[in-house]
């Protein structure tokens, strides 16, 4: 992973069919990088597992994130892969081209990044109108 801090994107090398991406970073999370990379110094990887020099590993991230999970009661099957949808999802929803999604993602067909246009189009139907009210 190379994170370029003044064009405000990161390149994820070897990504899902080990194909190099290149994704947008915000503004906060470089803050919340430069600061972890201030505390815990990494000498190759940017995120190091306990040996230093020594890549993370798929493992520890899954433990990590059913420890999260565990904590906010979240009882729901979720993989390290149900994030990339949940990143396609939010991005849809808060209006990104679906060509770009489909950059991102690197789906060589638009076919199949349109199924996030119906996770979209559910989340909608499940928004209340202010007019049910009246």
């Amino acid at each position: 992973m190379h994170v370029d801090s003044k064009r405000g994107i990161v390149t994820i090398l070897n990504a899902k069919g080990n194909k190099d991406r290149i994704v947008p970073i915000s503004e906060k999370m470089l803050v919340m990088l430069r600061e972890y990379y201030k505390a815990y110094r990494p000498q190759v990887w940017l995120f190091e597992g306990q040996m230093k020099g020594e890549q993370y590993s798929e493992t520890s991230l899954e433990k990590i994130l059913k420890d999260a999970l565990r904590k906010v009661q979240i009882r729901k099957k979720v993989t390290l892969h149900w994030l990339r949808h949940s990143y396609a999802t939010h991005l849809m929803e808060a209006g990104t081209e679906l060509r770009f999604i489909q950059e991102l993602l690197g789906h060589k067909s638009s076919k199949t990044t349109e199924i996030y246009t119906h996770v979209s189009t559910q989340s909608l139907k499940k928004i209340r109108s202010p007019f049910d009210d009246l």
